[in-house]
């Protein structure tokens, strides 16, 4: 049988092991994608330390949740994607699936979206989850809109820079939240940056809206920052976090009237269910990268599969400036 070279990781916390494995052939429904590139999310080092319940993936596994890649071959019922297409998506590295730190992968087509014409394979292995936990916390859940007040937690992050620029497509008037270090980049998104460390939640609720609270708050630090995000959301507003997991009183969002939404990106693959969904959800993506309205911020160093475990020790020690890419092929 033909093989592939992949990372494995054989059990938790384990090192990667950069060996051959049996080149996987595209079911029904299926794509056979030559991985250029592999996104690395803090995630993954948490699926990597089975220290994530809600993520579990058997090991041995090999691990990755987003990829970019070319289509080498397609199974059976496939309609959407020919051999040749540059495609990227969050398609597996959870859930028994096979991950993107490897040659190739056969995914489920529903999951993929042909690349943005205007980003190279490395920034679009960055954006796949970023892009859909903004997207489902902006879009689906809170239908976000010009006109509005949208507060982002953790702006300089991962999900928080894409929910950042999501925002500001769709005409909202963005507060960025964040350390002072990541002031310039927020302002030059074309929101107005707010240090967490220099003012208090009450501080710059007063300042930047007259002490009303924000229509939209989108909380990506999860913790103390959804109680954070309880406290700036205006009457009648509408909190949305990706990391809303824990203990919180709801006395400060109950008294407002405001709306609670979590969000949870990996159900699709979990579960089988929303794929075509995230799919779509790729497809606005390449739309709003392509207008000029979205793009990853990349951290500029580079890895390979040897070196796979660097990447996840920088994530680990919060050494990151973006998003870290793993050269795959």
């Amino acid at each position: 049988m033909p093989t592939m070279r992949a990372a494995v990781v054989e059990a938790a916390n384990g090192p990667f092991r950069v060996s051959d494995l049996e080149h996987p052939v595209p079911k029904s429904g299926e794509v056979l994608v030559r991985i250029k590139a592999s996104g690395v999310n803090p995630l993954d080092t948490k699926i990597r330390a089975g220290a994530a319940a809600h993520a579990r993936h058997q090991m041995p596994a090999v691990l990755g949740l987003d990829l970019a890649g070319i289509v080498e071959d397609v199974g059976g019922g496939v309609t959407r994607f020919s051999p040749g297409d540059e495609v990227y998506g969050m398609t597996g590295g959870v859930g028994g699936h096979q991950g993107s730190l490897a040659q190739y992968a056969a995914v489920d087509e529903r999951l993929l979206a042909i690349r943005p014409s205007n980003l190279s394979m490395r920034e679009a292995a960055a954006l796949p989850l970023i892009f859909i936990t903004a997207w489902e916390g902006l879009v689906d859940r809170v239908n976000a809109r010009a006109g509005q007040t949208v507060l982002v937690l953790g702006a300089g992050g991962g999900v928080g820079h894409i929910a950042v620029q999501i925002a500001i497509a769709l005409g909202a008037d963005v507060y960025g939240v964040d350390s002072t270090s990541k002031g310039d980049y927020l302002r030059s998104l074309g929101a107005t940056a707010i240090d967490y460390s220099s003012e208090e939640v009450e501080s710059y609720v007063a300042r930047h809206s007259g002490s009303k609270g924000f229509d939209v708050v989108y909380d990506t630090v999860g913790g103390a920052g959804l109680d954070t995000a309880f406290k700036a959301v205006a009457r009648f507003g509408h909190v949305v976090s990706c990391l809303g997991w824990g203990t919180h009183a709801l006395a400060p969002l109950s008294f407002k009237s405001a709306t609670y939404s979590g969000v949870f990106t990996l159900i699709p693959l979990l579960t089988g269910e929303g794929r075509e969904h995230h799919g779509d959800i790729m497809r606005e993506a390449t739309k709003l990268v392509e207008a000029g309205k979205v793009s990853p911020r990349l951290d500029p160093r580079t890895f390979t599969l040897e070196t796979a475990a660097n990447a996840h020790e920088l994530i680990e020690h919060r050494k990151a400036n973006g998003k870290l890419v793993i050269d795959v092929d």
